[in-house]
């Protein structure tokens, strides 16, 4: 096929020579592809980190300590050692420590432990008709819970299967949907403490390098994961074609997730809970026997990583969990993944966390040091990748 026929100069030439042209049907356009769009960049540079905080995560192999004890005269329900979930399942674990604790026929109700566990137990009890005192040796902004990526990561480091009982994935399932459900109502609040926003994987066909033979290895734990179980609520991530991959790799992968503002979100929750009439009182414990001066005989033990001092409790293993904050830039507002490293702009700054070997990542490790030199590197990979975004 010669240019002029390609370009229709043959067909011309046939209907010449005709009385009539043929009816030549219509051949439809292919569809055009999807223009590409950009992104918002963020401006990742270590000029613009204006912190370095560092979070332990109390792992339970069994999944989160919810049963009760007595305690000389005191009832104590448990509701700790969440993992990387504790934001995530907030609200549907407090609902679980909060019948428990109203079972008892007390109406005065105490809370030991002000962060995510906390807050929304001592909510919760307060909707079911008690009076509720918060006992904390830090505030809100203080606490660990303060100090969390802010992403729906509802089984992130929640129990092994090895060790897991067999209705646990069952009650995980309960929780994660009741809490799922009760985060949908802090949707469109002033200031978003809530918000869904968009995630992205961003990745280049690169084999990773092995770790060196004198390299430690740590044994992998097999971790459950029970996404499945929620798939109708859990958004899925689509592939995007190379025409719609705003980043300068060879595949994107996006989707969208719950994000948790959670300075301003802890700060809503505290108001909610003053406003209903609730106290926040300072108190250092030290040991079980130190409840025994609170006026309330009911008390829902939310301490986190700290239950693991204050009842001896071994069975907690840390996961330690580094932030790198930039600045906040109003205009980004979603997620990426590269190289390992998660950037996430939120209300509060831009976070920057490297994964590091995944799952195992900081593993039994109770420094809460800052590491500046892991912070700016983890920096200077978001910049490598916004750098190319933009061109420089």
């Amino acid at each position: 096929m010669d240019r002029r026929y390609f370009l229709g100069g043959g067909i011309i030439g046939l209907a010449g020579c005709a009385h009539r042209a043929p009816t030549v049907a219509a051949v439809p356009k292919p569809p055009s592809p999807a223009p590409a769009f950009t992104l918002p960049l963020v401006r990742a540079s270590v000029d613009r980190m204006f912190r370095i905080t560092v979070c332990l995560r109390p792992f339970r192999a069994a999944g989160p300590r919810m049963d009760v004890e007595r305690v000389g005269e005191k009832t104590v329900v448990h509701n700790y050692g969440h993992g990387g979930s504790g934001w995530s399942l907030s609200w549907g674990s407090s609902t679980l420590a909060v019948e428990k604790a109203m079972a008892v026929g007390e109406r005065e109700v105490a809370v030991v432990g002000c962060g995510a566990l906390g807050l929304t137990s001592a909510i919760l009890l307060q909707q079911a008709g008690a009076k509720v005192t918060i006992y904390a040796k830090e505030r809100p902004h203080e606490a660990r819970s303060s100090r969390a990526t802010g992403s729906w990561t509802p089984d992130s480091r929640i129990a092994l299967n090895s060790a897991a009982s067999a209705d646990f994935p069952a009650l995980w399932e309960r929780m994660a949907r009741k809490s799922f459900s009760i985060y949908g109502s802090y949707l469109g609040m002033p200031g978003n403490p809530i918000e869904f926003t968009d995630r992205y994987a961003a990745w280049d066909d690169e084999v990773a390098p092995t770790p060196a033979p004198s390299a430690p290895r740590t044994p992998d734990f097999d971790f459950v994961h029970y996404g499945r179980r929620i798939a109708d609520i859990n958004p899925r991530f689509e592939e995007l074609p190379p025409g719609r991959n705003p980043f300068p790799t060879q595949h994107a992968r996006r989707g969208s997730s719950l994000t948790f503002n959670i300075a301003g979100y802890a700060r809503q929750l505290t108001h909610d809970f003053l406003t209903e009439g609730g106290r926040i009182e300072y108190a250092d414990f030290q040991s079980p026997g130190d409840l025994s001066r609170l006026p309330q005989k009911v008390i829902i033990n939310a301490t986190g990583y700290g239950a693991r001092a204050l009842w001896k409790d071994e069975s907690i293993i840390p996961f330690r969990g580094q932030i790198a904050w930039l600045m906040p830039q109003p205009e980004v507002n979603y997620g990426v993944m590269y190289r390992n490293v998660y950037i996430l702009g939120r209300r509060d700054g831009i976070v920057v966390q490297d994964g590091g070997i995944g799952e195992m990542e900081g593993h039994n490790d109770t420094n809460e040091q800052p590491d500046r030199a892991a912070a700016e590197k983890a920096v200077g990979v978001a910049a490598e990748l916004f750098g190319k975004m933009s061109g420089t």
